[in-house]
């Protein structure tokens, strides 16, 4: 697809950051296994290892070569490439150099994703958590979550692949507990549908509608297979490994790439002020908190950040294998409970071999999990819904894991808090009605308290039969 830029001066930006605002750099990216260090170019669909079997992750050769510019002159570049008026640096791309620097901007696929807002929790909220903090809204995204950001990658990956490699027919498929699906089908059928086709596979019954109706309405094969969310990501794997398709799961580290981006975003919306820093991340498939540390430590590599931060990992005590881990270092899959942290509902984390590598190399003293009730978790998401913040369920988590965390002793008040609402509330709307109804299973360990409930009244059509239930009073 061509691309087609605005011109603009390059004598309008100062002369340090001129010749960095359009990305030339490429780097020498290459799949690189993280327990063997095999390695091989990117020139096909990869997931795991041929050597060894363990998970891949991109690494660029050329990395060292980024630290030639100093990181305040990072900072600048990232600044005024904002001004730009160049598609492909609208979204992610923004950070290029870092992301994934082997995709041109030709390839890119733009849909508005990344750059969500950093919103300040109202004094209220503040006080229900115990501290001020942030609220990253990831159900700002296209598709309604973080997904899109990691989805952004992929699929500018699958645009180059077709490009450069001619393919003539791509089969994208995906596992999902609902995000990945819907942004997956959405970004695959932004490409040729002559080309492209899209399949995503669903835990039947373990979706909420909301959910289930975006794939469907971005014309994807979906396929619901009975028992939870490893049972269907069991069987992608499989036919990954032996038939010609593209995994667009985390595992793919491809996606792992363009989650980096909210590490990126955070330290820029906080002026790259890191120090005390804790970012506090929902853990489903160990994905995006993988992504989030290493996006921190290309920053801390290149100077860009003086200090990593601290991450606070939680899980839902119904899917809580890496909590376990931290508490005891002995890491064993758990099954799983119905939770309505839906993206939660994970016994064994795909990536958390990734999560154990970085722990032990770079966060050993700066990582904590924590897990929480389901009765936490939803009224964190009732609680930030009531007080201005579009929270989701995983949000309601991260919020209850934050109150937690701090009533406990494992985090300061002191420190500057950001919390990952991973997808939009509506999503989960349900969820809020099965509340306000009294209609949750029993499994789900949830009892509606008279202070979250709320529920439409029925009243006659006058004015005066509002101003009675309102208790007016006439001027």
């Amino acid at each position: 697809m061509e691309r087609h830029y605005s011109p603009f001066d390059p004598h309008a930006f100062p002369a340090h950051v001129r010749d960095y605002l359009i990305p030339e750099y490429a780097g020498d990216c290459v799949y690189e296994c993280i327990a063997c260090a095999y390695s091989c170019p990117l020139d096909r669909f990869l997931y795991t290892c041929p050597a060894c079997g363990s998970l891949l992750k991109i690494t660029d050769r050329s990395f060292d070569e980024l630290k030639k510019i100093p990181g305040p002159v990072w900072r600048d570049i990232f600044d005024y490439r904002t001004l730009l008026r160049i598609e492909a640096l609208q979204g992610i791309f923004l950070f290029k150099e870092l992301l994934f620097p082997a995709i041109p901007l030709q390839d890119v696929i733009y849909l508005g994703e990344g750059h969500t807002a950093l919103v300040r929790a109202n004094t209220q909220l503040a006080r229900y958590a115990g501290s001020e903090f942030f609220i990253k809204n990831d159900g700002f995204n296209p598709s309604a979550s973080f997904k899109d950001r990691g989805m952004a990658s992929a699929v500018s990956f699958i645009n180059y692949s077709i490009r450069t490699r001619g393919l003539s027919e791509v089969l994208g498929i995906c596992a999902s507990t609902g995000d990945t699906s819907a942004a997956a089908a959405l970004y695959l059928s932004y490409l040729d549908s002559s080309i492209v086709k899209s399949v995503v596979l669903l835990p039947k019954g373990k979706v909420t509608p909301q959910q289930l109706a975006q794939p469907l309405g971005s014309g994807a094969v979906v396929l619901e297979i009975p028992g939870v969310f490893d049972d269907c990501m069991r069987i992608v794997e499989q036919l990954a490994e032996t038939y010609h398709v593209c995994l667009l799961n985390s595992k793919n580290p491809v996606r792992i790439m363009g989650q980096k981006s909210y590490a990126y975003e955070v330290a820029r919306q906080l002026g790259y002020k890191t120090d005390d820093l804790t970012v506090v991340v929902p853990v489903g498939n160990a994905g995006n908190i993988t992504a989030i540390m290493e996006g921190f430590l290309d920053m801390h590599r290149l100077g860009i950040i003086e200090d990593l931060p601290h991450i606070l990992a939680v899980q839902s005590r119904h899917a809580n294998p890496v909590a376990l881990w931290r508490s005891s270092g002995e890491y064993a899959p758990v099954p799983v409970r119905p939770s309505v942290a839906q993206a939660a509902m994970i016994g064994d984390p795909v990536s958390f071999p990734k999560v154990r590598a970085l722990v032990a190399s770079d966060f050993d003293d700066r990582f904590a999990c924590i897990d929480v009730e389901e009765q936490e978790i939803i009224e964190g998401m009732l609680q930030a819904n009531r007080c201005g913040s579009v929270v989701c369920t995983q949000g309601g988590e991260s919020i209850a894991g934050l109150r937690r965390a701090l009533a406990s002793g494992i985090v300061s008040p002191e420190r500057t808090f950001v919390v990952d609402s991973t997808s939009h509330q509506l999503k989960f709307s349900n969820f809020q009605q099965m509340f306000f109804e009294n209609t949750f299973p029993p499994e789900y360990e949830i009892t509606p308290r008279s202070g979250f409930v709320n529920a439409p009244v029925q009243l006659a059509a006058s004015a005066g039969a509002v101003a009675d239930y309102l208790g007016l009073k006439k001027k």
